[in-house]
């Protein structure tokens, strides 16, 4: 009896809560570490877009570059306009994107071509020189940062970028609430390069490819009939 508490108070047995306590200090310490390091891994992208090639503006300039050009009569097709969803007084009269294979919610900004950025800053813009859901006369293209801005968080990068575009495949699905109208879009195509090469499409989605890069990822979709 005298054995066991003797060991239990025991010099040795005393020295435990003093190398838990240097433990848990070193745990912590390099989970701090850890956690600085995916902070940085995960805001790389936007300080290094912030930074590269003239920062933000001139980024902006690349993405929406194709569509300060004047479309090639090749490649221009005039559509009439076939099929509108009908009225859901449900939906909000906001005008929504949703992608969900790759996790995209956000509203759609509207600004004009001469200040397409103040738009961007917010996450997606649709081109207001071509159509929208309704006007099918022209494709409706709406153009994102993949990267977003330094202010953004995590979470609104994920909903309110196309960081992810360049995963959307052929057959996903897009939706577009556009003045209570649910439209529903099936991707068909896809193609990288400076300028679209479809515009045929209903809907064009695109973005820049990396950085500064002048090379875009575009995505080409068809309005169902639903």
């Amino acid at each position: 009896m005298h054995y066991d508490i003797y060991n239990a108070y025991s010099p040795e047995n005393s020295q435990l809560p003093k190398k838990l306590s240097g433990f848990l200090v070193k745990a912590a310490k390099f989970t701090a570490v850890l956690g600085i390091f995916f902070l940085l891994v995960s805001f790389l992208p936007a300080v290094w877009y912030n930074l590269v090639s003239g920062g933000a503006q001139k980024i902006s300039e690349f993405l929406v570059k194709p569509e300060i050009k004047k479309e090639e009569p090749s490649k221009k097709q005039e559509k009439k306009v076939d099929y509108q969803p009908q009225i859901d007084n449900s939906l909000s009269f906001e005008t929504k994107l949703k992608i969900p294979s790759i996790r995209v919610d956000t509203k759609i900004h509207e600004a004009v071509l001469d200040n397409y950025e103040s738009a961007l800053k917010l996450g997606v813009w649709r081109v207001s020189d071509f159509g929208s859901p309704y006007d099918q006369s022209k494709p409706t293209i709406i153009v994102a940062h993949r990267y977003g801005y330094l202010a953004w968080s995590n979470l609104y990068r994920r909903l309110n970028s196309f960081y992810n575009l360049p995963k959307l495949k052929v057959g996903d699905i897009v939706e577009i609430d556009w003045q209570q109208r649910k439209y529903v879009y099936s991707v068909y195509a896809e193609s990288k390069g400076e300028e679209i090469a479809d515009y045929s499409a209903n809907l064009i989605l695109y973005t820049c490819e990396t950085l500064n890069s002048p090379i875009r990822v575009f995505k080409y979709a068809r309005l169902l009939e639903i």
